[in-house]
């Protein structure tokens, strides 16, 4: 399991929108729990009749399928989560002790059960019994069970690799931070939560129970691994149809997820040599079963419909700029799912099974045998082709197309989008890559100019969508073109071409409209939910329009999008046929919210809802709500404030924040709203101290420095705020609002040919803008002799 910092919504985006941005999806990443009963039988429907199923168990698959039931036993998959017992436990706990942040743990037995005294909720040591494990390998972590039903997941892991690779020690899973009881990161608060963060990942059927009234879990599993039905679905019918007499079995088997993709498929090569499927592959079952753990998502759907797409139960991350580098590269802790769509192999129908036996999770060959089993080896185990001496690290297939990243300390993961090493876009973006991973001590333009020596040419790679990120998010003069290129590039990886829409939000123009528009009926859900959103801040009327038939997508992500956008249209705004629809995607948007009402985030979304929807008591109470379970949580406090704003209440808002800033006093959000609060209460001088810090602290944030140089400029602090603002320009050239502030300082100064230097910046990132140029143009005059 793993946290991480930083907040995140289902859906719905900050409640105002106007002082702090709210990161769309949320991982709901590893899991454990602590039920003591099995869940019930859960029916299902079953694509060959109709019928319902239900769970089994694994003891019943395996008393036909004993091959893959002995690849199972003792896999990854097998151990996700096991009781503590003298022989799944693999840490010492003979006494053992281990000090981080100042707080000294002993790890010890008791009767014995593993056990560990350590800071507890109010800080102070306690004794805990450990009741489960969570993993095998590199590391292994510990469950403790808690009150309410919870189970929380030790940040104190064993490194379970060999000693002589560094392990067989205690570590801390956050080596670099001081962790005490307040932090939401602490083991015993939400962010270490095994009922929602971890156990519907390493349990099979896992229903969360979680109890809004009782503030409770109940959660239930059928079995604490992952196991066959986990993947396959409930398997009832299929037991049925293999019980039945050979003359009345059907053709589909009973199964619900027949994950049969690969059925009769063989892979030979073209008259090039490379590797083609037999046939095309016609659905991504297979690859969508397993990005429900393997994928950075958020869980929106608990009643898992094994077989359907990955949206129908989860919100799948896109490539935001804190989770990948802009050419789409691993940065955070994203698993593989969102590499892999982007790859040239996926693209050309390779499914996971094509490299991994799903049983095991072992690779189908060792080593490079793996890639040659499709690959010509003739072709690629060359120094013609990899230009390293054979058998060496560099001459391996994973070193070059696959680099690695290591998370959680000791756990090494390859990048999955399988790409050609492209030094020179380190050289342009600053993304990483495989050549300098190893030639650690040579700089990018080395290796750029080694690789284009050894081709004739700087290869370009499947994957083209880098330098469109890239400008997208710096918002440069040519970002929309590069954008619209990708977006409407039907070649391009569905999930980058969604990305690139989730960065036209600076440009308000009738062509990207029309490339919005169209991408509302693109074939790939990830692109129809980024189009949606999108159009968040559109015309209303034109978003009823628009918009409404998403409502009743095939795909659920999509349609709660859809509601969130269109929580503000009244249903008499919608077209007739539509006010049905709108009804059922706010319900299924709500209930996403109730599932996940363990968590401060879909309180946050609850309350945008509200917001829109001009309930404000409701939204009030919601990020109340949320900061009840989290008072940590900085964006519902930065939104309760502005909601205050809204209501005219900003005596309530500075409590609010003050109270935040107690536990988070260096947190840019939170200075940058109270400073906002000061200024309307004309506190000019500790206004600018507090935006002042949030500027210094928040330099990622644009808005921070160029709200602060306003402030400055306010208080005739002319040459300071004109400072600041050049400063802010440095971190982030393109943006409009600090452009804008610098012409109309410089104007007010009677500086005409510095004021006419931004002006003619800020109308390249806008050509169509007739204001901007007839200004560069009245600049021009009055600087030409």
């Amino acid at each position: 399991m793993r946290s991480h910092r930083g907040w995140s919504v289902l859906f719905g985006g900050a409640v105002l929108g106007a002082v702090v941005g709210v990161c769309v999806l949320v991982a709901a990443l590893w899991s454990p729990a602590s039920p003591s009963e099995p869940a019930p039988a859960r029916a299902a429907t079953s694509p060959s009749n109709n019928a319902p199923a239900a769970f089994v168990g694994e003891a019943v698959c395996a008393s036909c399928h004993a091959r893959e039931a002995a690849a199972w036993r003792g896999s990854d998959h097998q151990r996700a989560m096991q009781p503590a017992t003298s022989t799944t436990v693999l840490g010492d706990f003979d006494n053992a002790t281990f000090t981080h942040g100042g707080v000294t743990s002993q790890l010890f037995r008791r009767n014995g059960k593993p056990m560990v005294r350590t800071d507890g909720p109010d800080g102070a040591l306690h004794d805990y019994e450990v009741t489960h494990t969570f993993g095998v390998t590199p590391l292994q972590q510990y469950l403790v069970p808690f009150p309410r039903g919870r189970l929380q997941a030790l940040e104190i892991a064993w490194d379970s690799r060999p000693k002589d690779q560094g392990g067989q020690r205690w570590f801390h899973l956050y080596p670099d931070e001081k962790i005490d009881h307040a932090d939401p990161l602490h083991w015993t608060g939400v962010a270490e939560n095994w009922n929602y963060m971890c156990a519907d990942c390493h349990s099979t059927n896992v229903r969360k129970g979680w109890s809004a009234q009782t503030a409770s879990y109940a959660t239930t599993f059928t079995e604490m691994s992952v196991a066959c039905e986990a993947c396959h679905g409930p398997g009832s019918q299929h037991v049925a149809w293999a019980n039945a007499p050979s003359d009345r079995r059907g053709t589909a088997h009973g199964l619900v997820n027949a994950l049969d993709e690969r059925a009769n498929v063989v892979w030979t090569r073209d008259a090039r040599n490379k590797p083609v499927r037999s046939q095309p592959r016609a659905t991504e079952r297979e690859v969508d079963t397993c990005a429900r753990c393997h994928a950075r998502r958020g869980l929106i759907h608990e009643d898992v419909a094994h077989g359907q797409p990955i949206g129908d139960d989860y919100a799948v991350a896109l490539l935001d700029d804190d989770l990948y580098y802009p050419d789409g590269q691993i940065k955070d802790e994203v698993y593989e799912y969102g590499s892999f769509v982007q790859s040239r192999m996926f693209a050309h129908g390779v499914t996971c099974s094509d490299c991994h036996d799903p049983h095991s999770q072992k690779l189908r060959a060792p080593g490079d045998q793996v890639c040659l089993t499709c690959h010509a080896t003739e072709t690629y185990v060359s120094a013609k082709h990899h230009f390293h001496a054979e058998g060496s690290a560099g001459a391996r297939c994973v070193s070059c197309h696959m680099p690695a990243s290591t998370y959680m300390v000791v756990d090494p993961r390859r990048d999955h989008s399988l790409r050609v090493p492209r030094p020179d876009q380190t050289v342009a973006l600053g993304v990483p890559n495989a050549c300098n991973g190893c030639h650690a001590d040579r700089s990018p333009a080395w290796a750029a100019q080694q690789v284009a020596t050894w081709y004739g040419h700087a290869p370009s790679g499947f994957q083209q969508f880098g330098e469109a990120l890239a400008a997208g998010t710096r918002g440069s003069p040519e970002a929309l073109r590069l954008l619209a290129a990708v977006i409407g590039d039907a070649k391009q990886p569905a999930i980058a071409r969604a990305s690139a829409i989730a960065r036209l939000e600076r440009w308000r123009t009738p062509e990207t409209l029309a490339l919005v528009t169209a991408a509302l009926r693109d074939p790939s859900p990830l692109v129809r939910r980024a189009a949606v959103q999108a159009l968040e801040t559109a015309d209303p009327r034109m978003r009823a329009a628009v918009v409404a038939p998403l409502l009743d997508d095939p795909v659920r992500a999509v349609r709660i999008e859809a509601a969130s956008v269109l929580a503000d249209v009244t249903p008499e705004r919608l077209p007739s046929t539509w006010r049905a629809s709108q009804a059922r995607a706010v319900a299924e948007l709500v209930a996403v919210q109730e599932l996940n009402g363990d968590r401060p985030e879909a309180h946050l979304t609850l309350a945008a809802l509200h917001v829109k929807q001009q309930a404000f008591e409701r939204a009030e109470a919601e990020l109340q709500h949320a900061l009840a379970i989290d008072p940590g949580f900085v964006p519902a406090a930065v939104n309760l404030a502005d909601l205050y704003r809204t209501l005219g209440r900003d005596a309530d808002a500075e409590p609010t924040l003050r109270k935040a800033l107690a536990r988070a006093p260096q947190q840019p959000a939170l200075l940058h709203a109270l400073g906002l609060v000061l200024v309307r209460q004309n506190r000019t001088k500790e206004a600018i101290a507090s935006l002042g810090a949030a500027a210094r602290l928040g330099t990622d944030n644009p808005r921070n420095g160029y709200v602060y140089a306003v402030a400055l400029h306010s208080a005739g602090r002319r040459a300071e705020a004109t400072r600041e603002l050049n400063g802010v320009l440095r971190l982030h050239p393109y943006d409009r609002d600090v452009l804008a502030a610098l012409i109309a300082f410089h104007r007010e100064a009677k500086q005409s040919r510095e004021a006419l230097g931004f002006a003619e910046r800020l109308a390249a990132l806008d050509p169509q803008d007739a204001a901007m140029t007839a200004l560069v143009r009245e600049l021009r005059a009055q600087v030409t002799p």
